[in-house]
């Protein structure tokens, strides 16, 4: 990136704090009061259409109640593709059009069965396979259970294991105010427990659910076997943080409790699916192409609300209000739902895969996968004059609660996208209540607020149209 944006950034920043200032010039070009009061105010009735006219709200419950829960593969996953398709047109974007691949196929099967005896009384425990997880015996499994903290206590179990559940029952740390940093300090267990631990003969593996809070509610998720051979498979589930809670403390009592869990859980051959695109053509660069998107998929506990119909919502909802309020792009728009994020991300990698193909110049992408929650900032993953430049937007977008501009990841999904040229952002809400709902029954339409839902569609919508203004402003790129 060219000096004179950066300088083009730090001459925003200056001027929020001096408005007394009538002009601020840089070598590619003036940004005056005058451009400062029209971002202002354009960014300001964004807002207000999205709160006064707002459609996310209502294509989001259409999503949740007609459709549901959308794991790969599945029928859900189908039907969500052609409703995506079908909203895109009627939005009125100048092109949509169905992008297919390959993904995993994996189903729950049965419901999940576990229990244990505990001074003569009968415990039941709310559980559920985590995916991709193989089944149990026919009969189920019954063993003893050790318990481990963490990945690093369960590596050194060598024949302790043998034989036995494992029970991964490292908590989130709360301490951490970001519960998205907590997620990430104990997710591996899920993830990784039952390869760790099944090369020492261990019978399977439960795993504490990944939620901040002490509830009834199994939390599944994605969990793999990595390159162990066959044989070394084991079944994998999680439970309640209570249950997690109450089996601990039985253990302390009687290290020898028998615990018993059974799932039908299998892995089917991959099945046919589409990443759903659409776009907005730009008016001066159409070749520059700028992604604004989530992920269509979810687990099948619930309905997918917040994890990610949210983001797909929000993601079609700054489109539409592009077009509501007459603003047309330089930068081609291109909004993406894509497919399977949760266990796998095939269609971030397709999606990647082809745009490189097609020699497509992506210049920035925006994701929204945390959630509708009250909108709180932005990460940003990009070279440092990019960076600097998005910050320097502080003043324009602190008065809707967006303080938080930082430098940090930005999505799973736009990952694959990442260059020094592509800038990266990642839509940041409040995380305090995400992991309440995160892969769990709880996640439904009415654990969404209508208001803040539409707070974050007008949040996602004003850093596109400011990127899609400043980012490369007299800047010609190669791909």
């Amino acid at each position: 990136m060219k000096k004179t944006t950066f300088l083009l950034a730090a001459s925003i920043a200056f001027f929020a704090c001096k408005t007394e200032k009538k002009q601020i010039t840089t070598a590619s070009n003036n940004y005056t009061e005058a451009s400062y009061k029209q971002d202002s105010t354009q960014i300001k009735q964004l807002f207000n259409s999205a709160l006064t006219e707002g459609k996310s709200y209502g294509w989001l419950r259409d999503l949740t109640q007609n459709i549901g829960s959308r794991l790969s593969g599945s029928e859900g996953a189908a039907k969500s593709v052609i409703w995506g398709e079908q909203l895109m047109k009627e939005v009125g974007l100048d092109s949509v059009w169905l992008q297919p691949v390959m993904v995993p196929h994996w189903v729950r099967g049965e419901k999940e069965v576990a229990n244990y005896e505990f001074n003569g009384e009968k415990i039941n425990v709310p559980i559920c396979a985590l995916g991709a997880s193989i089944a149990t015996p026919s009969n189920g499994i019954t063993t003893e259970v050790i318990e481990v903290k963490n990945i690093e206590e369960a590596k050194n179990l060598g024949d302790k294991a043998n034989g036995k559940i494992v029970f991964f029952n490292g908590a989130f740390d709360n301490t951490l105010i970001s519960t998205f940093r907590a997620y990430g300090g104990c997710v591996a267990q899920r993830f990784a427990g039952a390869a760790t631990v099944g090369k020492f003969g261990a019978k399977g593996v439960i795993v504490r659910s990944m939620t901040n809070g002490i509830n009834d509610y199994p939390h599944t998720g994605t969990m793999g076997y990595g390159d162990i051979p066959k044989e070394e498979y084991i079944p994998a589930a999680a439970i309640s943080s209570r249950a997690a809670e109450n089996l601990s403390k039985h253990l302390k009592e009687n290290p020898n409790l028998q615990f018993y869990f059974k799932q039908s859980c299998q892995t089917l051959p991959d099945a046919p699916s589409y990443n759903v695109v659409g776009e907005i053509k730009g008016s001066e660069h159409p070749d520059k192409i700028m992604v604004i998107g989530g992920h269509l998929d979810s687990w099948d506990l619930g309905d997918g609300a917040h994890d990610d119909g949210t983001g797909i919502v929000q993601s079609l909802e700054v489109a539409y209000l592009l077009k509501k309020n007459n603003i047309k792009p330089k930068n081609t728009i291109r909004i993406v739902f894509f497919m399977n994020e949760e266990n796998g991300l095939r269609g971030a990698t397709e999606y990647a895969r082809l745009a490189k193909e097609n020699g497509e110049l992506h210049i920035g992408a925006l994701e929204s996968d945390e959630g509708g929650h009250t909108p709180r900032g932005f990460s940003i993953d990009a070279n440092k004059n990019n960076l600097a430049l998005l910050q320097g937007w502080k003043k324009l977008l602190a008065p809707y609660g967006l303080h938080d501009i930082t430098s940090g990841g930005s999505g799973a999904d736009i990952g694959p996208l990442k260059e020094d040229h592509v800038t990266l952002v990642g839509y940041r809400p409040d995380s305090q209540r995400y992991f309440d709902y995160h892969h769990a029954a709880t996640d439904t339409f009415d654990k969404v607020n209508k208001r803040e839902l539409e707070l974050g569609s007008a949040s996602m919508a004003s850093i596109v149209y400011l990127m899609d203004k400043y980012l490369y402003n007299n800047e010609t790129l190669k791909p």
